[in-house]
């Protein structure tokens, strides 16, 4: 079985790479053009493919996988702006249309909790997707273009609607990242919103951990909440890190306005993934 991953670099493309590495399985991990000092894989291979610009053999060029887990994205995370629907959206979908035209039977694909919109409370699969940013605007419009494709030409897809994560290589601008340098600076304060809007997280291993199950299963499971299902305070859980790492800084409460693109609490429901993770 051979399992290609683009976005392998990424945060969570990284973790998803950790996670297959233990699998009778080939990995190929592909990457943008002029990427440099990547790790030995030892059960697979990188190859450099730009997916805005793919070549015209494109499937065949990422050497015919069976799977393609998608988590490539320009963009991020700049969820506000127009790039992701004017250019990031067509470039995607032309790309992925490639893929199925080529011979590619199994997708699984991030998508995000964004594709709700400003819809609170416990957020289910079934409900009707009223995304308010660019960004969820974008990845909603593909999901129902890839919907659309598969009655033309079937495959099977897991649209994996991711929720917030957090661990070890994230992105200096999310909060987990963002405390841990405010503590290694030595700096006594620590400034954020208020902390009590409701938020799902769930670490980035089993996020991982759950895309490589969807892969390994070649199931068309559609879309799944990919989160823990259960609300935290945004608070709650900086108190939490705090805790573990045993990092000594206080909370600087209300420095920050509460985003104005998300509502103030809502999480997914996740009946449907433990569903599926019980079959594996």
């Amino acid at each position: 079985m051979k399992i290609a991953v683009t976005g392998a670099t990424g945060f969570i493309g990284r973790h998803v790479l950790a996670e297959l590495a233990p699998h009778n399985i080939k990995i190929i991990a592909v990457v943008r053009p002029g990427q440099k000092d990547l790790p030995v894989l030892i059960n697979g291979e990188w190859v450099t493919i730009d997916i805005c610009y793919p070549p015209t053999n494109v499937y065949e060029a990422m050497g015919t996988p069976d799977v393609l887990i998608h988590l490539a994205w320009h963009g991020l995370p700049n969820y506000l702006s127009l790039h992701h629907f004017e250019t990031e959206l067509p470039l995607q979908y032309t790309f992925l249309k490639q893929m199925v035209l080529q011979g590619l039977k199994t997708f699984v694909v991030a998508g995000t909790c964004f594709e709700y919109g400003m819809q609170s409370g416990q957020l289910i699969e079934e409900m009707v997707t009223k995304p308010n940013n660019p960004y969820g605007f974008a990845k909603d419009i593909l999901r129902r273009q890839l919907e659309y494709l598969k009655k033309d030409r079937p495959f099977s897809l897991a649209w994996a609607r991711l929720f917030y994560t957090y661990g070890a290589g994230q992105a200096e601008s999310s909060l987990f990242s963002q405390l841990k340098s405010a503590v290694e600076r030595g700096d006594k304060v620590f400034n954020m919103s208020g902390g009590e809007q409701l938020r799902d997280y769930l670490p980035v291993a089993e996020i991982a951990k759950h895309l490589v199950s969807f892969a390994l299963s070649g199931e068309d499971i559609g879309v799944v909440n990919t989160c823990s299902g259960i609300p935290i305070s945004v608070r709650k859980l900086v108190e939490n890190w705090i805790e573990k790492y045993d990092w000594e800084i206080n909370l600087n409460l209300d420095y920050y306005p509460y985003p104005d693109y998300e509502p103030m609490a809502f999480w997914g429901d996740r009946r449907k993934l433990d569903r599926i993770m019980v079959t594996k």
